[in-house]
């Protein structure tokens, strides 16, 4: 990628951070019955693909989907790992997908829906859905059309998010149900889960008590909200005491906005079969993003360094890369171990029904093992 040709990219990714904020170890302990390390890759290898989709319900809105997937082992291990379009030649290099290889074999397989943030990227949050894929799970991320950090044009985007989400459901099961095609009988339709980051984490919200017009997606039966906007202001307190879904809310102490957000909605969730507020002390809202691989990639391959970025329209990078991605701030790699055990631990109990994970979703767990996590269930 040139010099130049960087520039667009850098500074719309960086105006993207702003607008849209509104490798692990084995955990020590034993759970109850023996599953895997919800903080470390599972036993799948995993792919990847993309695809455009058109919703001619909706006046033909195109998504462009990204889905990641779990892959037999063997199938990957002498593959070229995947480069992630961001923008124009921009990628972002994965340690651990491989695109374009068969989905695995070893039946049908729940399914999850990620929503980027306000203004944001499809391809956020790639080690989270490396995660949940290596655990066995299907993750469909759509890039919401109209409110990416290319495409602002959309000046109602959350009209557009829980139809958007439901679409994404609705298309990969047909490709489910559709003979030849890469995910035939690929899918379990009775266990269907979203998360998001920030308004995606709203629009999780959303598939479960309704959100901006749209109603409930009853096909969707667990959720997790990431550092969302989940408060008195998006949601009624009719809403919320509508959800029954299992729900986790992951959110940074310093996130304000966030953290008084998911403490409304905690408290006002008294019928979620499962409901579990985590907060991660010294986490901040970029801290559950890759918002450190542009900084790094600007640093560490293009050797251009922080008083350089105001010239290439990155002024708005510096503030949250420096909170988030420097030595003397909370280590990133260390809030995406903690969120990927949470998430992987929440879909695998509440999706597929592994009572082993219950020992992560514990205060017991956490107080003997993380010391910056403060958990609390309901």
């Amino acid at each position: 990628m040139s010099y130049l040709s960087s520039k667009r990219w850098v500074a719309v990714f960086a105006t993207a951070i702003l607008v849209g904020s509104c490798g692990s170890t084995q955990s020590s302990g034993t759970p109850g019955s023996m599953v895997d390390a919800p903080d470390t890759l599972g036993a799948f290898a995993v792919g990847h693909t993309m695809f455009t989709a058109t919703d001619a319900a909706r006046d033909d809105r195109e998504l462009i989907v990204n889905v990641w997937y779990p892959v037999d082992d063997a199938d990957a291990a002498t593959e070229p790992r995947t480069e992630y379009p961001l923008a124009g030649t921009f990628t972002l290099a994965s340690d651990v997908a491989v695109d374009g290889l068969p989905v695995s074999s070893s039946g049908p397989l729940a399914f999850l829906v990620f929503s980027h943030g306000l203004g944001g990227i499809n391809t956020q949050s790639t080690q989270l859905m490396e995660a949940l894929a290596s655990h066995g799970f299907i993750v469909a991320s759509p890039a919401h059309t109209g409110n990416t950090a290319l495409d602002t044009s959309d000046d109602m985007p959350a009209e557009k998010r829980v139809p958007d989400v439901s679409f994404v459901i609705d298309t990969m099961f047909e490709r489910s149900n559709t003979p030849g095609d890469a995910f035939e009988g690929r899918i379990d339709e009775s266990e269907v889960g979203v998360l998001g980051h920030s308004f995606g984490g709203q629009t999780a919200m959303g598939m479960v008590a309704g959100w901006a017009g749209a109603g409930p997606d009853p096909r969707v039966k667990a959720i997790g909200v990431i550092a969302g906007g989940v408060g008195e202001g998006n949601f009624s307190d009719e809403a919320f005491a509508s959800v029954a879904a299992p729900t986790v809310l992951l959110v940074g102490t310093l996130d304000p906005g966030a953290f008084e957000n998911h403490n409304y909605a905690f408290t006002h969730m008294p019928n979620a079969e499962g409901l579990f507020k985590i907060e991660i002390t010294g986490a901040n809202h970029t801290h559950f993003a890759n918002v450190c691989d542009i900084g790094n990639y600007l640093i560490d391959n293009l050797g251009i360094e922080q008083d350089a970025w105001p010239g290439l329209g990155a002024e708005a990078l510096i503030q949250p890369y420096n909170d988030t991605c420097t030595d003397d701030v909370f280590p990133i790699a260390e809030a995406h171990r903690l969120q990927n055990l949470y998430m992987v631990a929440h879909f695998r109990r509440y999706l597929l029904g592994e009572t082993g994970y219950d020992f992560y979703l514990s205060s017991e767990y956490s107080d003997a093992n993380e010391p910056t996590v403060s958990f609390v269930a309901q």
